[in-house]
């Protein structure tokens, strides 16, 4: 199977892009919240201590079951996130599957449409002109097949020299604390949380994938704006509880937090820690 390509409506993506940038926001559930002092009691986990000497570089897999170009993109992010293999980079993994598959064989039960349209910004600001599957975007800076290593391996070794935030993130008990410093000099932005989750299976009955079973990683679940920084703050706190639903596994989520330009979408930061 080539590579599928879809394009879009160019007013659609500009009305989508100029609602992006007004609401500053443009994916998941999205809702904002005040910013809030964290309690000094709060743990670092042991991968928070293994990666805060790291820089952290969040590589976006745009993907969807109903695709059969896209089970070796899956692989590629899951190996990127599983082995790690950049000194002193912290690759940091979201898949975010699409809707416009769904009604072409196999409806995706990861999908959303505001995953889609987090991609037509994409497309809006990267100049791209269309959307495609599967896509990498890294650092909302480079965007390319999702399954060409050699492309991503340059992209991720390049935005690692950006300058980047501090991110501080724990968790415990369902509550989430987030502690963010020396963030680079920006544009008006917007703090996220994705909830991810791994080790996840899918046996495909229709579509292209029809009769296989897929293997995916760090399938967001939710993602959603959980403040906004203006251009002269200088940090950031959070504390909130989380919910986790039910068809959840909580042994395998993830929550990754991440600043990006309203604009620009470029990434200024990331970090995650491990549900316990």
């Amino acid at each position: 199977m080539i590579l599928i390509i879809v394009m879009k409506n160019p007013f659609t993506i500009s009305l989508l892009a100029f609602f992006a940038v007004f609401f500053g926001a443009c994916s998941g559930r999205i809702s904002e919240v005040g910013a809030q002092t964290i309690s000094n009691s709060e743990v670092k986990t042991d991968q928070n201590r293994k990666n805060e000497s790291k820089t952290a570089v969040l590589v976006e897999l745009f993907t969807s079951e109903g695709c059969s170009s896209c089970p070796p993109a899956d692989r590629l992010l899951a190996k990127f996130e599983k082995e790690q293999p950049f000194n002193n980079i912290d690759v940091i993994t979201l898949a975010l599957h699409v809707d416009y598959w769904d009604s072409l064989g196999w409806k995706d039960e990861f999908s959303s449409p505001l995953f889609t349209r987090r991609q037509d910004i994409y497309a809006q600001t990267l100049k791209t002109g269309q959307t495609f599957t599967p896509q990498m975007i890294v650092d909302g800076r480079a965007s390319f097949i999702g399954s060409k290593e050699e492309e991503a391996r340059k992209a991720i070794l390049a935005n690692a020299k950006n300058s980047k935030a501090m991110i501080d993130v724990s968790f415990a008990d369902d509550k989430l604390n987030i502690r963010i410093s020396g963030i680079p000099d920006r544009e008006r932005s917007t703090v996220y949380l994705a909830i991810t989750e791994d080790k996840i299976s899918t046996d495909v009955k229709g579509g292209e994938n029809s009769g296989r079973k897929l293997e995916h990683g760090a399938v967001v679940r939710e993602l959603r704006s959980i403040g906004m920084l203006s251009p002269e703050q200088s940090e950031f706190s959070y504390e909130q509880t989380v919910q986790i639903l039910p068809n959840w596994n909580r042994e395998n989520l993830k929550y990754v937090v991440f600043i990006q330009e309203n604009q620009s979408r470029k990434i200024l930061g990331a970090s995650r820690v491990v549900a316990k």
